[in-house]
């Protein structure tokens, strides 16, 4: 990926990253690094341990993509956005929509969780569009 810039974005150390968003950016940056066979149902399984350690070590964030009884406000908005919901997750459905479009899940995953983000007044969420590499 590239920056606004045209420089190529870096991967940062963990120990870098503020929340949820930020490691999605990394996700974003090298998708076949983090998710075996570029599943979003690893991704889930993945937010899901993110959001457990959250709980674990009592640190408050705004966490979109699960919580313990429902699925959360990321999978809300996309189950009204594709006017059905589902049991199976946000990943299982959001693969099946790529599979039809003839998509990558990853690439489909990332453009909805932007378009989530835009509609809720977040910041896009890949950094190179809200940031460049030294404000970090």
């Amino acid at each position: 990926m590239t920056g606004t810039d045209g420089a190529r974005q870096k991967p940062r150390h963990l120990t870098q990253l503020g929340d949820v968003h930020d490691f999605l950016d990394e996700v974003r940056l090298r998708p076949g690094m983090w998710l075996r066979g570029s599943s979003l149902r690893h991704l889930e399984s993945m937010l899901i341990g993110y959001r457990v350690a959250l709980g674990v070590h009592g640190i408050p964030e705004n966490f979109d993509f699960w919580s313990p009884g429902s699925q959360g406000p990321f999978a809300e908005w996309l189950w009204q956005r594709l006017g059905r919901s589902s049991p199976l997750g946000w990943a299982v459905e959001i693969e099946r929509e790529a599979e039809a479009a003839n998509r990558p899940a990853v690439e489909l995953f990332f453009s909805l969780v932007d378009e989530y983000r835009v509609e809720r007044g977040e910041a896009k969420s890949y950094r190179s569009e809200s940031r460049s590499l030294g404000d970090r």
